[in-house]
């Protein structure tokens, strides 16, 4: 697959692409459930649980640091059938201090890897989630200089991407999608017309798993390492 044409338009995922998101998430569910410690519910049983609360409140909440808290709170008072304490509502908070303060791991090889590709592609960034939370996590990570546009959005499905492609006057046959999510990210970039590059992310949230996506498909290009970009643009 070439991808030298002059037109080329990169367009980035944030969350588990560019900066570490999930890990995150899944160190504050590991405290939650090593803390809350079900008397009858195995370890699997309760992530069973919360990942049901996750999956309804990211339909009503969006997606972020305010969900996994209000799906945390949520989680308790299911599992103990009663109201949290105010004492016990303050360690939940604690829990997910982390992520309420927007702190960021940038994934490694990211910036120089922007760096090499800036300039020489039209680069765009296209990140899902609360537009708040999103800003902060983009202005703390320092990446914002390296696009020439930012979009955050509540859901990335195909009407996200055919408005970008229309929005930005995006030939799709040029444009490559790159994250990290087949639900969010190959998916529904191909289905617009798109290229799409799959680096894969060992933290991916569950949510985002889709494996009806055609690995055989030669408009993915499937990498290991966000570095391995430069070996194809």
């Amino acid at each position: 697959m070439s991808a030298t044409e002059p037109a080329q338009v990169l367009i980035f995922d944030a969350d588990d692409t560019l900066w570490e998101n999930n890990v995150l998430f899944e160190r504050v569910i590991d405290d939650f459930l090593d803390w809350i410690d079900h008397p009858t519910l195995d370890r699997e049983q309760t992530r069973k649980v919360l990942d049901d609360i996750e999956a309804a409140n990211a339909v009503t909440h969006g997606y972020g640091a305010k969900m996994l808290l209000q799906s945390l709170h949520d989680c308790f008072a299911k599992l103990t059938e009663r109201p949290a304490s105010d004492e016990e509502r303050a360690k939940i908070d604690d829990l997910a201090g982390k992520l309420v303060r927007h702190e960021v791991e940038l994934i490694p090889g990211v910036t120089d890897t922007l760096d090499a590709l800036r300039g020489r592609y039209r680069m765009l960034l296209l990140t899902k989630g609360d537009l708040e939370e999103q800003q902060r996590k983009l202005d703390a990570s320092g990446l914002a200089p390296h696009f020439d546009s930012i979009h955050i959005v509540p859901e990335k499905n195909v009407d996200t991407y055919l408005a970008l492609i229309a929005e930005q006057d995006i030939e799709p046959a040029t444009a490559w999608m790159i994250g990290n999510s087949m639900k969010s990210d190959i998916g529904p970039a191909r289905a617009a017309g798109m290229n799409a590059v799959y680096v894969p992310n060992e933290h991916t949230w569950v949510l985002e798993f889709d494996e009806s996506v055609n690995r055989e498909d030669e408009k993915v290009l499937f990498i290991e390492k966000f570095p391995e970009l430069l070996k194809h643009f």
